[in-house]
């Protein structure tokens, strides 16, 4: 708990994958991949039930062996490549009848984060007195240095003017990096969201905030955490 207010964890993982095929369980430095957000979020000091959101049994059973609750198999339906981010979100709510305060959501695919990291965004959330809060990393160019490209190859300025200030005094700029998501219940239910207006970001540590969707993102990952790893011995 934190300040009095219960918190539900659910870590989405469907057995799909189209750009890396299982992905969640594939093996990265040692460890399926998994199983280092869960490894790290049962070390949250705020965290009352850690559980897994997935349709897939085999990942159902590497979860548990690192001690991820795993209380119902999501229906199909939510499991499809189509499906909304916040429908595992909704459905985890609804199966323990809106009895948790906030919903935290931590998606595998972040191996880098800590448990320091979840605990410190729970706290910036609460006060900046925000009903939501999403992770964030600075990104090392300002947002004017952002370019598209048009149908006919023009490479134009992504917000209309061109502003190459290498000066730094332009605002920073930052990005989602995917690893903690958190809202109060109530909040999420009625704004089916955790981006809203309202929202606060928290912001990670840029060596932290690795998102694996790419073969490699998995070579970089296995990297960083090897390099973590070798630090404990």
């Amino acid at each position: 708990m934190i300040e009095g207010k219960s918190v539900l964890a659910i870590i989405p993982a469907r057995g799909g994958s189209r750009r890396v095929p299982g992905k969640n369980i594939r093996i990265i430095a040692g460890k399926p991949l998994i199983g280092w957000t869960i490894l790290e979020a049962k070390k949250s000091k705020f965290i009352d039930r850690l559980i897994l959101s997935s349709e897939d049994k085999e990942i159902h059973r590497t979860a548990r062996e690192y001690g991820c609750e795993v209380p119902f198999e999501r229906p199909p339906e939510l499991a499809a490549d189509d499906t909304p981010g916040t429908a595992p979100v909704l459905h985890a709510i609804d199966f323990y009848q809106q009895k948790y305060d906030y919903v935290v959501l931590l998606q595998p695919t972040s191996p880098l984060r800590l448990a320091e990291d979840i605990d410190n965004a729970l706290l910036h959330c609460l006060s900046q007195k925000a009903p939501a809060c999403f992770s964030v990393f600075e990104m090392n160019k300002p947002p004017s240095w952002m370019f598209r490209i048009n149908e006919k190859g023009k490479a134009l300025p992504y917000f209309g003017n061109l502003v190459l200030n290498s000066s730094g005094s332009e605002e920073r700029g930052y990005l989602q990096n995917g690893a903690i998501y958190i809202s109060e219940c109530q909040f999420f239910i009625k704004n089916n969201s955790f981006e809203t207006v309202d929202s606060t970001g928290f912001v990670m540590p840029t060596e932290r905030s690795l998102d694996i969707d790419t073969e490699l993102d998995f070579e970089l990952g296995e990297f960083f955490l090897q390099k973590r790893e070798n630090k404990h011995f």
